[in-house]
């Protein structure tokens, strides 16, 4: 294996087949591979793995993410592997990679031990297994909330030891865009017909599952063409294999609110930023609070608005940056309120986004060398 100047990190996770931990962990690898530092990851590997290795990083395929008793042979390996690469730190990203990577460390001289780095993804349900990602010598949290969910189920948990890093997206991937853009509109038009119009678009990107919010966004679109708009609504990502009966409730609800010519229920799309450009209204639904709120930050960078609950990661960002899209949760006469009002006159948006990639790769290898310096 090459060797490179500076620290050496290893980042556990389950897998490498889609998702925000998946992304991160590519996104952090690139940029110690960039400082000179040497990147290992360990997981199952998956469709992402090519991505990774572009970056320059290694990987050691081992299936840490299998809930099984079996998979507890793997600490032996684990603690080899840290042993033999001389890694200065382990950061675990999930939970039960965090358990498996704690006992490795567990067992090692504390001259030879590396440091350990959690990082709070998502808020999981409080218990005994979801509280490793609380013991890490530093703990990552992805926003505000995540800190203050950390703290609250764990409060043995000490607050010096958290460190907030917001995930962060990479501007030139999505370049603000004139509003309306009206070529852009077009050309999703001749993809989906049924939102061809001169009204205006909503899009609700997420995958096909009722936490999305996607029965919310289909009562919203009615409530708008009750008042004569000629509202459409777009969204991707909701038409996924194994959801074909989520998808047909979905349409039975818009045939019977009479919006079904106005709905669009699609795939995934390769062009999300295409997607946001031709929209005049985003929205952000999701039942559960989540952990951050990417899907704001990335419509807000496109120069989109952006309409949602007031609860976790997403209300958190919508205080800070478009306190006009925050709307108290599950009230639907509210959110058609807030939608006239946001169509009728668009928001200030931050002229430049502060959640970058950049911004959390750097912050990220800060935490790394405080606990270095150590």
């Amino acid at each position: 294996m090459p060797t490179q100047p500076g620290l050496t990190v290893v980042q556990l996770l389950p897998a490498l087949v889609s998702g925000g931990v998946e992304r991160s962990t590519i996104e952090i690898a690139e940029a110690l591979v960039r400082a000179g530092h040497r990147a290992l990851v360990v997981s199952a590997g998956g469709r992402l793995l090519p991505a990774l290795q572009a970056t320059g990083a290694e990987h050691c395929t081992l299936d840490i993410g299998r809930k099984s008793l079996l998979t507890l042979r793997y600490i032996a390996a684990l603690r080899r592997l840290f042993a033999a690469s001389g890694a200065d730190i382990v950061h675990a990203r999930s939970r039960l990679p965090a358990w498996l990577g704690w006992r490795a460390l567990r067992g090692m001289a504390a001259t030879d031990r590396p440091r350990f780095v959690t990082t709070v993804h998502g808020l999981n349900s409080p218990s005994r297994y979801s509280a490793i990602m609380a013991r890490g010598e530093r703990v990552i949290c992805v926003s505000r909330t995540v800190r203050d969910y950390v703290l609250r189920h764990y409060p043995q948990t000490d607050a010096a030891r958290l460190r907030v890093v917001p995930r962060g997206i990479d501007p030139e991937s999505f370049p603000r865009r004139a509003s309306p853009d009206r070529a852009a509109r077009a050309r999703v038009a001749a993809q989906h017909p049924r939102l061809a119009g001169d009204g205006p678009l909503l899009l609700l990107p997420g995958r096909g599952t009722r936490l999305k919010g996607h029965a919310d966004a289909v009562a919203l679109l009615d409530a708008l063409r009750a008042d004569g708009v000629d509202a459409r609504l777009w969204m991707p990502g909701a038409r996924e294999a194994g959801r074909e009966r989520y998808v047909a409730e979905l349409e039975a609800e818009a045939a019977r609110a009479g919006v079904a010519d106005a709905l669009a229920i699609t795939p995934p799309t390769a062009g999300i930023a295409e997607a946001y450009a031709a929209a005049d209204l985003v929205l952000q639904l999701s039942r559960k609070p989540e952990a951050f709120g990417r899907t704001v930050i990335e419509a807000f960078s496109v120069g989109r608005p952006v309409l949602g609950w007031d609860h976790g990661g997403v209300g958190e960002l919508l205080r800070e940056l478009q306190p006009r899209g925050a709307v108290a949760p599950f009230d639907p006469a509210a959110l058609a309120d807030a939608a006239r009002a946001l169509l009728a006159q668009a928001p200030a948006l931050p002229a430049t986004m502060p959640y970058t990639l950049a911004a959390m790769q750097a912050a990220t290898l800060a935490v790394y060398a405080e606990l270095a310096r150590r």
